[in-house]
């Protein structure tokens, strides 16, 4: 039990840290980048967040491979 319990912390770790730096980037604007697009009709919201997606993607690229490349 004593193993569970250090993967659920361990887990919840993980999501706080991800919470808090979607946080941050929500306020610095990138939930609203050029490509993100959003469209409405009626009761139905579609957000297409693209431009965000490609920009995250970029950045986890370059940290993986400067963490990969040390080992």
């Amino acid at each position: 039990m004593e193993g569970i319990g250090r993967i659920v912390i361990g887990a919840g770790l993980v999501l706080l840290i991800a919470g808090g730096i979607f946080v941050l980037l929500g306020k610095l604007g990138v939930g609203s980048l050029p490509g993100d697009f959003s469209f409405k009709r009626g009761n139905l919201r579609i957000y297409l967040p693209l431009g965000s997606s490609i920009l995250i993607s970029i950045i986890l690229t370059i940290l993986l491979n400067l963490l990969l490349r040390r080992r």
